[in-house]
């Protein structure tokens, strides 16, 4: 089914995200404990994969910033991963990641657009994606880098971390490739889980 992209407030996972959105936007310190957050976001995972619940790429588009976001430990008994604490973002860092559609008719591939601001550094990676909708697969890989200090470019170049050129990116599997597993779009903020297994929870960016 096509999930629709408003919210339904009968479900707490919702109500607990979206005003920990609206506290971090509002730089407030009634934001939600790391725990409860947790929890709210693996509720909404559970209930997406129950729903089987699928978002269109174009949900995607815009510029979002990282609110918070968890990472991942082994597990020493069971092996494997186990989630992290999970961590706001602190307010001096500005983390934000874009998602462009190409002009092509192919509307499953676009770009990506990941930059970190801290002060007057300003870091910023760019590549292509393609999008998934059955499972809400994003996948994508950096292929330029441009630093910026003090507004004055000192690096834009193409990088090697990419595992591959663009024009054979869109060839390759995605298990071979980084990705983001949506299991939460709204028009306010948007929640995924990464290939490592870390969740990250993003709020749309908006005009001053």
């Amino acid at each position: 089914m096509t999930a629709n992209l408003t919210p339904v407030a009968k479900f707490d996972f919702v109500t607990v995200l979206s005003q920990a959105a609206a506290a971090y936007r509002q730089q407030k310190d009634t934001r939600s404990n790391t725990e409860t957050l947790v929890n709210a976001l693996l509720q909404a995972e559970k209930s997406a994969k129950q729903e089987r619940l699928t978002y269109p790429f174009e949900s995607l588009l815009g510029k979002w910033q990282l609110c918070f976001a968890t990472g991942t430990k082994k597990a020493r008994e069971h092996g494997g991963i186990v989630l992290g604490k999970g961590l706001y973002v602190p307010k001096f860092i500005k983390i934000h990641v874009s998602f462009d559609a190409t002009l092509e008719q192919d509307s499953h591939r676009g770009e990506i657009c990941n930059q970190v601001e801290l002060g007057q550094l300003l870091l910023k990676l760019t590549g292509p994606v393609k999008y998934t909708g059955k499972k809400n697969l994003l996948a994508f890989d950096f292929n330029q880098m441009l630093i910026s200090l003090f507004g004055r470019v000192v690096y834009n170049r193409p990088i090697r971390s990419g595992k591959v050129q663009t024009e054979d990116f869109y060839n390759q599997p995605i298990a071979q490739l980084p990705f983001f597993a949506f299991f939460l779009v709204t028009e306010d903020f948007i929640a995924a889980r990464g290939r490592g297994g870390g969740l990250a929870f993003w709020i749309r960016e908006t005009k001053e």
